[in-house]
């Protein structure tokens, strides 16, 4: 079964969606406005309870990778191009999840939600109002992905500090992260056609006048 997008598009009127690169402030703002707002917040992966009940490798290979993998030295070990393609295929095979669990949440609510939903999808079943693009420079991305209070990350750390040659496996994880944040994938969000804010300044609180800024852009008021 196919649904048609503007029906898909009628039934997230209520949602909100951010996107954009890594360290952006994306979640931090999703956390903040909901609070701010009385939103519902669905933040990064929130569609993983449902979807790691349902997919298989057969229909999701990509989302159903770390099943598959040999071991989490394969995963840290992968050239820096599989790595991009892993990452923007488990954004498309989520994204049904994503649509699937908005509509759901939605109806009765208003939502706010973290994505990795692909752009051209996004033009097709959400309003210009609905969505934000949050940009950070390439560095920013990839030199402080580590630093924040993260379990996964803390996780990822811990593997590479295990592998044979870890200052070796920790500069192809870098490269990984540089290739999905590359100026590619940059320019593709910075020309997307959609609102778009870039945090240039990693040290300076901007907290405050991005939720001014994005409440203005969502008509939160």
């Amino acid at each position: 079964m196919k649904i048609d997008n503007r029906i898909i598009k009628h039934y997230l009127k209520n949602v909100m969606f951010i996107t954009g690169t890594a360290y952006a402030g994306k979640s931090t703002m999703v956390a903040l406005l909901a609070e701010k707002y009385g939103l519902v917040p669905c933040g990064e992966n929130y569609h993983s309870l449902v979807a790691d009940q349902i997919i298989v490798p057969e229909r999701q290979p990509n989302l159903c990778y770390f099943q598959t993998m040999k071991d989490w030295q394969e995963f840290l070990n992968r050239t820096p191009e599989e790595y991009d393609k892993w990452i923007q295929g488990c954004s498309l095979e989520a994204a049904e999840f994503e649509v699937a669990e908005l509509i759901r949440i939605s109806q009765n609510h208003r939502v706010i939600v973290d994505t990795n939903i692909p752009l051209d999808i996004l033009h097709d079943i959400a309003d210009y109002h609905q969505v934000a693009v949050m940009l950070s420079p390439q560095e920013m991305s990839v030199e402080r992905f580590f630093d924040r209070d993260d379990s996964d990350k803390a996780f990822i750390k811990e593997q590479i500090m295990k592998a044979d040659n870890p200052q070796k496996t920790m500069e192809n994880f870098k490269a990984c992260l540089a290739q999905v944040n590359s100026k590619k994938h940059y320019d593709e969000y910075a020309e997307s056609g959609f609102f778009t804010l870039v945090r240039i300044d990693a040290n300076r609180d901007t907290r405050e006048e991005t939720i001014k800024i994005l409440s203005t852009h969502f008509k939160l008021h």
